[in-house]
């Protein structure tokens, strides 16, 4: 029974207001930001075999706080998390034509920090419902050239981190965390980004934590720290006057943190679970409500994970609801919601990739690699993520505060009131094709 037209069609949206703009920066960020700024010192870095190689001031202190906090020996704040994704892949030691195994789903940044090192990314599969990669497609695509794995904790859900790190043990392969979309999210009883050899966390402005753009490395290595900390700041102009003879992957570049996002990052990161705890409140009403509508699946926490919601993801089974999936998406929009049909494309679906053409027009890295020819990025490399991404995944965002659960009640209305419309839906649908 039709109870109201459709926005989509001309009628009135559930939510007739905007969506207000997440912006978690109050008094404390600014009055941190002032102290900077009162004391002159916007950055303390010096590219030199100094004291001030390691930076001073805030970014030590938000090292420090961010380090404690996950029991972690070290902590190398950097400009951004794909900066600290190719530290980290380069502390590692990753060279020329390594193979360093990844996620196809998920920000280009987890892929590109392999290339920048001019290691060849390979693509495992991932997992149905926590869409992170899995232990047995990472083993399954090693070969005499995988160097490491970079796991991502895709969504705010924690990939099989135990399971991968069996893996990566038994092969001798590093394996690094992609923190960037999970930060205080569960494993076992272990934080996300203290399994792994080390791991990344982002504060860009999308982010739970956001200082507008910014990052961080954590680890229990001495080696791995250092590297990444010369990978930061010039580390080919310090090496020799800090006394270091190991010098591969030691060419930096300026990755460095300034004192106001570190001030701001700090702030931030002192009060995640505040910003954590309201998302997964409204991500958990949903949840309910959705059980008991066919053809929609709420995302799948498993017994051994928590989940911090960087995104709602839902499975959508078109032959279910029957609606097209992106005419679906289309009409909750429409109500006044954001969703969208599908996340990224495929990392491996990008030119870059199906032309294997990167630093200049010979090939390379991908020529280094002993393998090259074998390397060929096709459909149906990711079964999985390539059904996921063409067929059921629905994406959104309204877990973001200062939305709350009554506005998590209108997007359930939204989504019954697009589905008791489905044949009207349908039939224009039908219209507007012919």
């Amino acid at each position: 029974m039709i109870i109201e037209k459709l926005a989509l069609l001309g009628g009135k949206p559930v939510r007739k207001e905007p969506l207000p703009s997440y912006n978690t920066i109050g008094d404390v960020e600014k009055k941190a930001v002032m102290e900077v700024l009162d004391s002159g010192e916007l950055s303390s870095f010096v590219a030199g075999p100094i004291d001030a190689f390691w930076g001073a001031g805030r970014v030590k202190e938000f090292e420090n706080t961010f380090k404690n906090y996950f029991g972690m020996k070290h902590a190398v704040a950097v400009n951004s998390a794909t900066s600290g994704l190719h530290c980290a892949v380069s502390a590692f030691g990753v060279a020329p034509g390594d193979e360093v195994i990844t996620s196809p789903y998920t920000m280009s940044a987890s892929a590109t920090c392999i290339l920048m090192c001019g290691g060849v990314p390979i693509f495992a599969d991932i997992d149905p419902d926590t869409f992170c990669i899995t232990p047995k497609s990472v083993e399954a695509n090693i070969t005499e050239n995988t160097k490491g794995i970079v796991a991502v904790n895709i969504f705010g859900i924690p990939a099989d981190l135990e399971g991968l790190k069996k893996v990566a043990d038994k092969h001798g392969l590093f394996l690094i965390e992609d923190n960037a979309q999970a930060p205080d999210a569960n494993y076992k009883g272990q934080k996300t980004g203290t399994i792994g050899d080390a791991a990344v966390f982002s504060f860009n402005r999308h982010k739970t934590m956001q200082c507008g753009e910014g990052g961080i490395i954590i680890c229990n290595s001495d080696k791995i720290a250092l590297k990444c900390a010369m990978m930061r700041n010039h580390g080919e102009v310090a090496v020799a006057g800090m006394g270091i003879d190991d010098i591969v992957n030691t060419v930096g570049v300026n990755y460095r943190m300034g004192e106001i996002e570190a001030a701001i990052a700090k702030v931030q990161f002192e009060k995640l679970q505040e910003l954590n705890t309201p998302r997964i409140e409204m991500a958990n009403y949903l949840t309910e409500q959705l059980k008991n509508i066919d053809g929609i699946t709420p995302p799948h926490v498993p017994k051994d994970r928590s989940h911090v919601y960087y995104f709602y993801v839902m499975k959508y089974n078109e032959k279910v609801v029957g609606i097209p999936r992106e005419l679906f998406a289309q009409a909750v929009q429409a109500e006044g919601f954001t969703m969208r049909a599908g996340y990224v494309k495929l990392v491996y679906n990008e030119p870059l990739y199906q032309k294997k053409i990167c630093f200049g027009d010979k090939g390379f890295p991908f020529t280094a690699n002993s393998r090259n020819d074998k390397i060929i990025y096709h459909k149906g490399l990711c079964p999985v993520a390539e059904r996921l991404q063409e067929k059921e995944i629905l994406v959104t965002n309204i877990i973001y505060p200062p939305l709350g659960i009554s506005d998590m009640a209108d997007f359930i209305t939204a989504i019954k009131k697009v589905i008791t419309n489905k044949d009207t839906l349908l039939n224009f649908q039908g219209k507007k094709v012919a």
